[in-house]
C-alpha cells in the first residue's frame, strides 16, 4: 500500500523554490508528487523555471488564467508579490494592483477546494494597514485570514518564521500562511539548526580591482571591512563614508572630523527652528551656525574653517544650498507635500547623500550571517576573498537560499540576484510542509506498508 501521489500548482512561482521545498519533504516520505500547473510572467523565471524543473501544463498571467482550465490539485503555493506590503516599497497593500493577486488565489481555491495550501509574504505584511497602533495584525491580513477561514472554510495557522533558524546563513524573516480542510498545522518549535556565511562561500574566486575597491583596501584591512555598510546617509560603528577612503578625493583629518560632526547635526531639530523652516533629515547649516560645534576645542581654533568647507564643496562631499521648505498642494489625487528650496533663507553646506551610488555597498562578514538580501542590493554585496573582496557568485546566493547543488540559474548575473533576491528560502519551506504532511497523516510509505502487513496477518 503507498500513499496517492500528490498533485500541486506553483502560482508565481519565481526559481520554484515552494515547490522544491514540498517535494523534498514528500520524497523523504516517499511520497510521490506532481506539479500539475505553473505560473510565472517573468521571462528569465521562467527559462530558470524550464531549465530546472519538468513543466507539463506553463502558463503566465493568472488573470487570463480559467477555471475551467485549471486541473485538479492536493495543494496550492503562492509566494504572492510582496512588494505592496513591503517596507521597501511603498506599502500601498490592497490599494496597489499587485496586492489584488491574493484575491485570484481565494478565487482558484474557492473553485478547487485542494486539500491544502503555502503562502508565503514579506514580515510588512502582518501589521500592514493597522487600525490602531496597539493592533497585532493589521487589516490586510485580517482581509486574508477571513476569506481564508470564514469564506473557504481552512484550518489556517500563519507565523513570522526567521531562516536563520533553518540552516541558512541569512536572516530572512518571512510570514507563512498554511490552511487544510482537516486539522490545524503547527508552525512553532522548529528544531533550531545553523550555519555561518563561511559554510556556503567559494574561495579563491577573481577579486574586484577598482579605483573603488582600492581605495577602500588602501585605508582598511580586510578583517577591518567584515560587516561594514558603505553609505554616506547614515552613521554608527559598522558604517563607512565616502570621505573616509577619498573616493572623491583624499580628506584631511579635520576634514573627516568635520564631516562627521556636519552629518549628525544636520538631522537635529533645533536647526529646523533657527533656520525658519519645517524639520527635515538633513538640513544646510550656514558657517556660523557650523561654528558652534567646530572646531571642537581650542587645540583647533587656528583652523580656518571656511577654506575647509570650500574644498569640500569642491571636491563633491557637501553642497552649498538653500534649505528646503515644505509646501502642500491639494491636486485631483488629493494633499501633495513637496519640499522646494527657499530662498529667503540663507544658504548653508549640506552632505550630498543622493542615492545609494558607491559600486559597494556592503561586505559581509564570513563568519557571521548575511543580512535579508533583496534584488535591489544584491549586486552591491561582496565578500572576502583571499587579499581582496568580489561579488557573491551565484553558487554562493543560492545556497544562501539553501537550493540544492545542482540547480543552476542560466540568465546573466543581474537577472539571477533579481531572482534569488525575491526568492523563499527552501529549507523553511521544507520544514512547513513536513508540518503539513504531518497534520495531514501523510507518513513515511515504509511504516504504511508495515502496518499493512500486520493488518494482513
Amino acid at each position: 500500500m503507498k500513499t496517492k501521489k500528490l498533485k500541486f500548482i506553483d502560482l508565481f512561482a519565481g526559481l520554484g523554490g515552494i515547490r522544491l521545498g514540498f517535494e523534498q519533504a514528500c520524497q523523504d516520505r516517499g511520497i510521490e508528487t506532481e506539479c500539475v500547473l505553473t505560473s510565472e510572467i517573468k521571462p528569465y523565471a521562467v527559462q530558470t523555471l524550464k531549465y530546472n524543473h519538468n513543466h507539463d501544463n506553463f502558463v503566465g498571467d493568472i488573470y487570463q488564467l480559467k477555471n475551467e482550465d485549471i486541473p485538479d490539485f492536493d495543494f496550492l503555493f503562492g509566494g504572492f508579490p510582496c512588494q505592496p506590503f513591503s517596507a521597501s516599497g511603498k506599502r500601498q497593500g490592497f490599494a496597489d494592483t499587485r496586492g489584488t493577486l491574493f484575491f485570484e488565489i481565494e478565487r482558484i481555491i474557492k473553485h478547487k477546494q485542494p486539500q491544502g495550501f503555502i503562502l508565503e509574504n514579506v514580515e510588512g505584511l502582518v501589521k500592514h494597514d493597522l487600525e490602531n497602533k496597539t493592533d497585532d495584525i493589521g487589516r490586510t491580513l485580517k482581509t486574508i485570514l477571513y476569506k481564508l477561514e470564514d469564506e473557504l472554510g481552512y484550518v489556517v495557522s500563519w507565523k513570522v518564521l526567521d531562516s536563520l533558524y533553518f540552516g541558512v546563513p541569512q536572516s530572512r524573516k518571512r510570514v507563512f500562511i498554511v490552511g487544510t480542510k482537516k486539522d490545524k498545522v503547527s508552525l512553532d518549535n522548529f528544531e533550531p539548526t545553523y550555519t555561518f556565511l563561511n559554510d556556503v562561500l567559494e574561495k579563491g574566486k577573481k577579486t574586484m580591482n577598482t579605483d573603488f575597491t582600492r581605495k577602500l583596501l588602501k585605508h582598511f584591512s580586510i578583517e577591518e571591512l567584515y560587516g561594514k555598510s558603505i553609505k554616506d546617509k547614515r552613521g554608527g560603528d559598522n558604517n563607512i563614508h565616502s570621505w573616509d577612503i577619498g573616493v572623491k578625493g583624499e580628506c584631511s583629518k579635520d576634514q573627516i572630523i568635520l564631516l562627521n560632526k556636519l552629518f549628525k547635526e544636520r538631522r537635529k531639530k533645533q536647526w529646523a527652528s533657527e533656520i525658519g523652516i519645517d524639520w527635515m533629515d538633513g538640513m544646510p547649516l550656514t558657517l556660523n551656525q557650523i561654528q558652534t560645534f567646530f572646531p571642537t576645542s581650542n587645540l583647533f581654533e587656528n583652523i580656518n574653517v571656511k577654506e575647509l568647507l570650500d574644498d569640500l564643496v569642491e571636491k563633491g562631499y557637501i553642497k552649498f544650498e538653500y534649505p528646503k521648505k515644505l509646501i502642500t498642494e491639494n491636486t485631483e489625487n488629493g494633499i501633495i507635500t513637496n519640499r522646494v528650496y527657499d530662498e529667503t533663507k540663507p544658504k548653508g553646506y549640506n552632505i550630498v547623500t543622493g542615492k545609494l551610488s558607491f559600486e559597494v555597498n556592503k561586505i559581509l562578514n564570513p563568519f557571521e550571517i548575511a543580512p535579508t538580501l533583496v534584488a535591489t542590493d544584491m549586486v552591491k554585496i561582496v565578500v572576502p576573498d583571499g587579499n581582496g573582496i568580489r561579488k557573491l557568485t551565484i553558487r554562493e546566493g543560492l545556497r544562501l537560499f539553501g537550493y540544492p547543488e545542482n540547480y543552476e540559474i542560466p540568465v546573466k548575473e543581474s537577472l539571477a540576484f533579481d531572482l534569488l533576491g525575491n526568492t523563499v528560502v527552501v529549507p523553511v519551506i521544507r520544514a512547513v510542509s513536513e508540518r503539513i504532511l504531518d497534520a495531514l497523516d501523510y507518513r513515511k510509505c515504509e511504516l504504511i506498508e508495515v502496518e499493512s502487513l500486520l493488518i494482513t496477518a
